[in-house]
């Protein structure tokens, strides 16, 4: 029997979803090919969205919401709990733009996958409108400054991940991932969202900053569990994500950055913007060295600034003319 719950506290990640919910998670794992975070994220959704309605219903499990339940739920019901996530919880537009899209793809399954449900109600269901902010990213002097201050006992390898930060765009999970035996000739492939490989192509920098870093590497034995492991941390393990984080961090403000303004992900937001304001790529190019899955989402990295704006109003053909 599942467990009751505390309406005050926040549900626990292992609290009973209805059968119905348990089969789409494992639904979106085994045959949708959904990462393990992506589907934790789904659970978090639908303890949510269960919550919410048990509460309404004043039942005491998540469980006890059945198929008469589920079929009850109307396009009307969907928008009280989005209004209620705004409303009582705060919860940002991207929060519940998020919330939206997990509750599309659990009735869309409800509805033409497991036919408990006869009618879609989330069908029409809009998602919150979202402004699009500017990335914030490091100018080119910056980047520079940020791989000078790099110095001190674990010299090579920083300035490699620092470099490969700013020069690839690499998300911070694909760094920390990295295997020596996925470096190939001018080549690295990484795992990115979804669980899904991508070639990412290395400039005359990163080839010259691995090779540095894996002359003074740390030698490990075919039997160590991260022997094919890019970057280790000092005890000779993978590094983690949260020592690349510090260790960009550190460098940020060694090199004069306010490092509360800045990450990893800005990192990446810099590299992109680097290559889009300097090297003349395109923006579907552009999708495909950040691994986006939509172009919508690589479109926030073609910001220009004032000068290119300039320039380019200049540089019109007309710009010359006067009348006598």
């Amino acid at each position: 029997m599942a467990a009751k719950r505390n309406q005050s506290e926040i549900i626990p990640y292992d609290t009973p979803l209805p059968y119905y919910a348990e089969e789409f998670l494992i639904y979106m794992e085994s045959i949708k090919g959904k990462s393990e975070n992506t589907v934790r994220e789904y659970r978090y959704d639908l303890l949510a969205f269960f919550g919410y309605f048990a509460k309404l219903k004043r039942a005491d499990n998540l469980s006890d919401l059945g198929n008469d339940f589920i079929r009850s739920v109307t396009l009307a019901d969907l928008y009280k709990y989005i209004n209620f996530l705004s409303k009582e919880r705060k919860l940002k537009p991207t929060s519940r733009a998020r919330k939206v899209a997990s509750l599309r793809s659990f009735f869309k399954y409800l509805y033409s996958k497991a036919h408990v449900i006869d009618t879609n109600p989330a069908i029409d269901l809009e998602s919150p409108k979202l402004t699009k902010k500017l990335p914030v990213y490091l100018q080119l002097d910056e980047s520079k400054e940020l791989l000078g201050s790099v110095e001190g006992e674990n010299e090579e390898r920083d300035y490699c991940i620092l470099t490969l930060f700013l020069n690839c765009g690499m998300r911070l999970s694909e760094l920390c991932g990295i295997n020596i035996s996925a470096i190939k000739d001018n080549t690295i492939v990484v795992r990115g969202k979804g669980d899904k490989e991508r070639t990412i192509y290395l400039n005359n920098a990163c080839e010259k900053a691995i090779q540095k870093y894996l002359s003074v590497r740390p030698k490990l034995s075919e039997k160590d569990e991260d022997f094919d492991a890019l970057f280790l941390s000092e005890r000779k393990k993978r590094i983690s994500r949260r020592a690349v984080q510090y260790t960009v961090k550190k460098y940020l403000f060694a090199a004069g950055i306010d490092s509360t303004k800045y990450s990893t992900h800005k990192l990446r937001h810099t590299a992109a913007t680097l290559m889009y304001q300097y090297g003349n790529v395109d923006i579907r190019s552009l999708q495909e060295i950040l691994g986006h899955e939509s172009i919508s989402t690589t479109e926030i990295y073609t910001h220009v600034n004032s000068g290119r704006l300039a320039e380019a109003v200049r540089s019109n053909p007309l710009a010359d003319e006067e009348r006598d």
